[in-house]
């Protein structure tokens, strides 16, 4: 990156410069140009595009699937050019396919469940993420419950946001039968089976908990023998939304532990606390443990340090902070 130069954005008719240290997005938004996007980090590529002339650093490429890669796709929000560039929207073909909705089931006041069964079947691993568009093109992304080897139809959870478009018309006016654009899978926060015998920490608040239940059942489906522990935080019970459902897989299986955090209530069902404070004063020394943190992003970079300190290596420390757009200024569960 030059710290003095400008470079110009063609984008279809449009033509920006890029300040020094800007990233292509915020030169297209500074230049009035409509562009999807919604974490801004480098984390959901929804605002992924294709570079037609020049060429991109290589950290504005990482994450996105070697196919993709090769075919000169980038993320514009982490993208500090060092030359001019040429750029398009990326091709529906290559990226989106289709889905149907089949279900949708309110969960609580405020998250439902969508099982959605796409067009073509799409391989993934539990945890994953992936893109949904709808017909107006607003894109947002959603966490996968579903276990590829356990379930027919993929799973999320969608937790309804103030001020969130995606999430509000998802919870309230979604119905089965209706269409979506899906891409992906995405993310590297999954069960990996290599140490059947490792103990897991997973630590999630709000609708955190959607990829981690997928993580904990994809880890027993698949004959994980190390004890998992999965904490699910929220300020209220009515915010624990799957909670009988855990409480019956506690039951059920030996090596799984479920403990219900309650930051705002104390009843004797649960702990009283943020599950990440919860979580780390069980368990005090993570040495030799794989951690997954899921869910609202200052809470996941602080268990991350945390769990760092405690003993856990940055390789078995998995994270997916729940990045939207400028919702994100608010607190969370």
């Amino acid at each position: 990156m030059s710290d003095s130069k400008t470079f110009s954005i063609t984008y279809g008719e449009a033509v920006v410069e890029c300040l020094p240290g800007e990233t292509v997005l915020n030169a297209l938004l500074r230049g009035g140009i409509e562009t999807p996007y919604s974490c801004g980090n480098g984390l959901c590529l929804t605002c992924i595009a294709k570079v037609e002339q020049g060429t991109v650093p290589a950290e504005s490429q990482i994450g996105i699937k070697d196919t993709l890669h090769a075919q000169g796709y980038f993320l514009p929000c982490v993208c500090e050019p060092t030359e001019d560039l040429v750029i398009s929207q990326p091709e529906d073909a290559a990226l989106f396919g289709r889905a149907i909705v089949t279900n949708v089931d309110h969960l609580s006041e405020n998250v439902c469940r969508v099982q959605l069964m796409p067009a073509m079947p799409l391989y993934y691993r539990a945890g994953q993420f992936i893109n949904l568009r709808r017909s107006d093109g607003m894109t947002r992304a959603y966490s996968l419950t579903s276990v590829p080897s356990l379930d027919r139809h993929l799973e999320i959870h969608v937790k309804r946001l103030p001020r969130g478009g995606m999430s509000n018309w998802i919870y309230s006016d979604l119905k089965p039968g209706e269409s979506l654009d899906i891409q992906g899978p995405n993310g590297s926060c999954y069960y990996i089976p290599d140490k059947r015998d490792q103990p897991l920490l997973l630590i999630g608040n709000g609708s955190g908990l959607s990829p981690l239940l997928g993580i904990a059942r994809d880890a027993l489906y698949d004959g994980h023998i190390g004890h998992i522990h999965l904490y699910h935080g929220t300020r209220s019970s009515g915010g624990l939304y799957m909670d009988a459902a855990l409480r019956k897989l506690d039951h059920e299986c030996d090596n799984f532990t479920y403990s219900a955090c309650l930051s705002r209530e104390e009843t004797p069902e649960t702990q009283h606390g943020r599950a990440e404070d919860v979580a780390l004063a069980d368990h005090a020394d993570l040495s030799g443990w794989r951690v997954y943190l899921c869910g609202y992003p200052p809470m996941v970079r602080d268990a991350q340090r945390r769990a760092f300190l405690a003993g856990a290596t940055l390789p078995d420390i998995f994270i997916d902070p729940f990045e939207l757009r400028d919702l994100r200024k608010e607190p969370r569960d």
